[in-house]
């Protein structure tokens, strides 16, 4: 992925706090609207499910939006989060993604009765299970489903592959192995785009090829597109950059001064006032970065406002791409058709016969 100086770029949207009660009507707002992608945070709540059951209800009630769900790495079995984030690419049709995290969570390890995980064993744990994730998503060959009804075959047992992963020798975590192959068909995009925050990638971190972008934070939104600058420099031009911006909006006669007092702090850029001001950040955000993403203070005021004030002009003015329909997420980020390492090598070696 090169840099989007000179094409219009896209925008996600985080949906945190839209339950099962409006998430439906949320998820369809911001696809009408023409937000490309919605994201779900992955954070303890009353009431509500995680992140990618989340995602799962609003893939098959959704037509462009990718559905892209935060999944812990260091909490949550490897095997787990490959067959399920598969899953949730069948009943999108092809539009998942995964924002993988590393959480730094004792209550979290307390939860699953392991060691509490720190520092930099937290990109190691990411590191891991993303290319468990990746192994075993090419674990079965586009075609190892046949169907053959005269022999009684489902599956070409040739086109299973096992992964042999083993965690490395300085794996300062406890070490597993997965055998594989996975328990359910490839995905439908072979490999569904990886995403993590731009502080878990680099060199001694996640390999910069192991994700296909990265969440680029800052302070402040005047420092947003430096940061941006600065993470292309370090990571080269083949990864995407989303750049992250809390939104609190003027809306329904109250001014984003005054929401802001209830809102709370996140570490993230923050931009606070009218729509017109936020296009202007928008567009000139989409000018640094392939896209960014949006965290509402509330979704159901805030959407409303970037739907009919934000998104129209941003389009108008060229800076932002229309959804693409029938498409993915890879097609969302520009990326290729994902081939198949084991399909891709068992090829080789016939060849060289």
């Amino acid at each position: 992925m090169s840099s989007n100086n000179n094409q219009a770029g896209f925008l996600a949207i985080e949906l945190d706090g839209a339950g099962y009660r409006n998430l439906a009507a949320a998820v369809l707002a911001a696809e009408s609207a023409g937000f490309h992608v919605a994201t779900f945070k992955d954070a303890p709540a009353a009431g509500r499910v995680n992140a990618l059951q989340r995602a799962a209800f609003a893939g098959p009630i959704t037509r462009t939006i990718a559905v892209v769900p935060e999944v812990d790495t260091v909490y949550t079995e490897p095997f787990h989060i490959s067959t399920q984030l598969a899953s949730l690419d069948y009943v999108s049709g092809g539009r998942a993604g995964w924002i993988a995290t590393a959480a730094e969570s004792p209550e979290a390890a307390a939860a699953v009765g392991r060691a509490f995980v720190e520092g930099d064993v937290l990109a190691q744990e990411a590191a891991a299970a993303i290319e468990v994730g990746r192994r075993l998503w090419d674990s079965w060959e586009d075609d190892a489903v046949i169907r053959d009804v005269a022999t009684g075959r489902y599956i070409d047992v040739d086109k299973l592959h096992y992964v042999d992963f083993e965690t490395p020798a300085d794996f300062a975590g406890t070490p597993y192995s997965v055998k594989g192959p996975s328990i359910i068909p490839r995905p439908l995009q072979g490999q569904l785009p990886v995403l993590a925050a731009a502080s878990l990638v680099g060199e001694g971190l996640v390999p910069v090829d192991a994700v296909d972008a990265v969440l680029v934070s800052a302070p402040t939104a005047e420092l947003l597109a430096a940061e941006i600058r600065d993470v292309r420099a370090r990571l080269g031009a083949a990864v995407a950059v989303v750049a992250e911006l809390d939104v609190v909006l003027d809306s329904r006669g109250q001014d984003a001064a005054a929401r802001l007092a209830a809102s709370t702090e996140s570490g993230r850029a923050r931009f606070a006032g009218t729509a017109a001001d936020l296009t202007e950040l928008l567009d000139s955000l989409l000018q640094e970065a392939d896209g960014v993403r949006v965290h509402p203070a509330e979704v159901d005021v805030d959407l409303e406002e970037l739907s009919r004030l934000v998104l129209p002009e941003l389009r108008r003015r060229g800076s932002l791409r229309a959804p693409i329909q029938d498409g993915s997420f890879r097609d969302v980020l520009g990326l290729g058709p994902a081939e198949n390492r084991y399909s891709t090598s068992a090829a080789a070696t016939a060849a060289g016969k």
